[in-house]
């Protein structure tokens, strides 16, 4: 009876043992933060990072091109206020063209028409704004502009020309900006 025991007794402790060496590895090392610290670092890292956003503008709705504006404006402004560095850019592709230039692009598919003649000095002295005084960068597809042979010199100054438009997008979206596109 007492070899019966002697063997539940051991079995016993080298469960404890077992029980116990599991727990341990289950705790932080002194070394290591907690998971709630480590979240904490790393968000704490993440807030000090440049916030990167890439915003899509391919179509011809002025209205549509002033709410976006009106996005980033908001957009920006908060980053100023939360002292957040931040890296914004509007990549023109397509109709997106309209909005950079004062041609009235006239016999091509991105002709100026009633609603923008009606809005282009607000929504220029806007896009202008957000360049000069937010630093918001503009990058406009040099495929669009080609495809209509639009002189570099009649676009608003400070458009920086991206071979591909699309192509812009995907590099920078790989650089770890986020995509936004008002629908």
């Amino acid at each position: 009876m007492s070899s019966k025991i002697g063997i539940t007794a051991l079995v016993l402790s080298i469960v404890a043992l077992v029980l116990v060496l599991m727990v341990f590895q289950r705790l932080p090392s002194p070394t290591t933060p907690a998971p709630e610290e480590a979240a904490a670092t790393q968000t704490t890292a993440e807030d000090s990072e440049i916030k990167k956003v890439v915003w899509h503008a391919d179509f011809a709705d002025p209205r549509r091109f002033s709410a976006m504006l009106t996005s980033i404006n908001n957009m920006v402004t908060t980053f100023q206020n939360d002292l957040v560095d931040y890296d914004v850019r509007i990549v023109f592709v397509s109709h997106g063209i309209r909005f950079l230039t004062d041609d009235k692009l006239v016999g091509t598919p991105f002709a100026e028409d009633a609603a923008l003649a009606k809005r282009r000095t607000n929504l220029t002295d806007r896009l202008r704004s957000l360049q000069e005084v937010q630093e918001v960068k503009l990058e406009l597809c040099d495929i669009t502009r080609k495809a209509i042979g639009l002189p570099p010199e009649k676009l608003m100054p400070g458009v920086k020309s991206v071979l591909s438009g699309v192509v812009r997008i995907t590099e920078l979206q790989h650089q770890g900006f986020a995509y936004l596109k008002v629908e």
